[in-house]
């Protein structure tokens, strides 16, 4: 099909139309740092379907899901990519005045409901059609029923993926050296407790963010916790202080508008915390010092850290060149250097990893691929300048191909979890892992993670801060027109 003359001028005018699918389009471009090409391939379509589809109106409210798979339908797109881009879209900055914050409630539609649950939400909003009291046998019978059903399909499923997927995994084009299903014994694990994480030899790190935004004044508290099972390894913080409006005006008017203008044309381009840091920023500045601390201040002989060690936000540095550059030398040295880490993500989403994980038996724990096919995803997706490009490149080429990233399963009733190793030590790393999560049946997470998250939520915490935030306005002088009030 030929594609009408007009169509790039009308998909450029869809970029300024606010009701227009374009118009979201091309704020996730600019907040990504995506060009139009690097998007259609994160959609996995055409330039010329992605002009296309710029032209559909913006799906909103309790349609939203239904007006997504029409526009996926309709282009031949991934619905899930397209849903996924635009509920990321939906997070909101701190509300400003007269602007209603989106509604939590808004974001699942009747249909999504409605095929989760096999009944309508206006069903289950019906009093009359709920029980009196809690009627225990009706209740366990439901139970009973759902659960027994569910568990045939899950068992179907899981014996379908361990005869026909898993033997797979070493014979996939992706796949890593040693990529296959193994399993960890109670001896192995067992020398792991005594040798090396109740002795002290394993340190886990873990970070947080605080902020606190008035007019004149934000402020941002970093702070990481490490700790081992021989105790708190140190405790890490900075403090960003962030002046919006200073106090001495030499022309009160001008720096007045000044500032409408730096706070309103482009919040609809990046997502701003209360403290007046990008969120990026804070994020990005969080995750390097997680991994930062890991390498240069910790001693012992194993790190454990949480997420995907080469995390996106330092390859891309989201767009600050100074934390891109500082990323990649301290992950150099981290991959090259030390290579005794393992890092444990604490949420698996993917489904195809779900349905992977989940086939695993008590103490299996699969090697999938390297990192090498992520880091190129990352080279392609986002919009690097010439150097960034060249200094991206050279990092990604080697050092994604040195660590490799897997699944394991610690009891069959905790959830898999992903871990992220480098190559030469990956059967250890795991084990190290496993061993951690075991102290933890029901959970199946590395425990040590846990408490270094437990350790820097009390020094670091939320309401902690705000304290400190408090005590110095309650210690500052009054004003002259606090003054007179009092």
């Amino acid at each position: 099909m030929t594609n009408p003359d007009w169509l790039e001028a009308a998909f450029e005018r869809s970029l300024r139309v606010p009701e227009m699918l374009g118009s979201a389009l091309a704020w996730y471009r600019d907040l990504e740092k995506l060009s139009v090409e690097g998007l259609a391939r994160k959609l996995g379509c055409t330039v010329e379907t992605l002009h296309w589809v710029s032209l559909c109106r913006k799906p909103k409210g309790a349609a939203f899901s239904e007006q997504v798979n029409q526009i996926a339908e309709r282009f031949e797109i991934d619905a899930f990519k397209l849903s996924r881009l635009l509920r990321d879209m939906e997070e909101p900055e701190v509300p400003t005045e007269g602007r209603k914050p989106p509604d939590a409630n808004d974001r699942a539609g009747d249909g999504d409901y409605l095929a989760s649950f096999e009944e309508s939400l206006p069903q289950t909003l019906d009093m009359e059609r709920w029980a009196n009291g809690l009627e225990l046998e009706a209740i366990m019978r439901a139970f009973r029923e759902q659960i027994g059903g569910s568990m045939r399909k899950e068992d179907k499923l899981r014996a379908t993926i361990r005869q026909e997927l898993l033997p797979l995994l070493k014979t996939r084009s992706q796949a890593s050296k040693g990529a296959g299903v193994y399993h960890a014994t109670e001896a192995q694990l067992k020398a792991v407790h005594e040798g090396h994480l109740f002795r002290g030899n394993v340190e886990a790190v873990y970070g947080s963010a605080v902020s606190h935004g008035t007019q004149a004044l934000g402020i941002t508290q970093l702070g990481i916790a490490a700790v081992g099972y021989g105790g708190s390894s140190g405790t890490f913080s900075q403090r960003l202080f962030r002046k919006d409006v200073t106090l001495q005006m030499d022309v009160p008017f001008k720096q007045a508008h000044e500032h409408i203008d730096r706070r309103e044309p482009h919040s609809c381009q990046v997502l701003w915390s209360k403290d007046g840091l990008p969120r990026q920023a804070k994020r990005g500045i969080r995750t390097y010092a997680e991994r930062a601390i890991l390498v240069e201040r910790l001693q012992a002989e194993w790190r454990m850290g949480l997420g995907n060690p080469l995390a996106y936000e330092l390859i891309t540095g989201f767009g600050y060149r100074g934390l891109m550059d500082a990323s990649l030398e301290m992950l150099g040295n981290l991959i090259e250097r030390h290579q005794k880490f393992v890092f444990v993500t604490d949420k698996l989403e993917h489904r195809g990893f779900l349905s992977l994980g989940h086939s695993l038996n008590t103490g299996e724990y699969a090697i999938l691929e390297t990192l090498e096919a992520y880091g190129e995803e990352i080279l392609d997706g986002w919009h690097y300048d010439n150097e960034g490009l060249q200094k991206a490149r050279a990092f990604v080429e080697r050092y994604c191909p040195q660590v490799v990233m897997g699944l394991y399963r610690a009891s069959n009733n905790s959830p898999p979890q992903l871990f992220y190793a480098h190559q030469e030590h990956v059967h250890f790393a795991v084990r190290v892992a496993m061993a951690d999560s075991i102290l933890l049946p029901e959970q199946g997470f590395p425990m040590l993670l846990d408490v270094a998250a437990m350790t820097c939520q009390s020094v670091f915490g939320e309401d902690g801060f705000q304290e400190l935030v408090k005590d110095a306005q309650a210690e500052q002088p009054a004003t002259p027109k606090e003054a007179r009030r009092a």
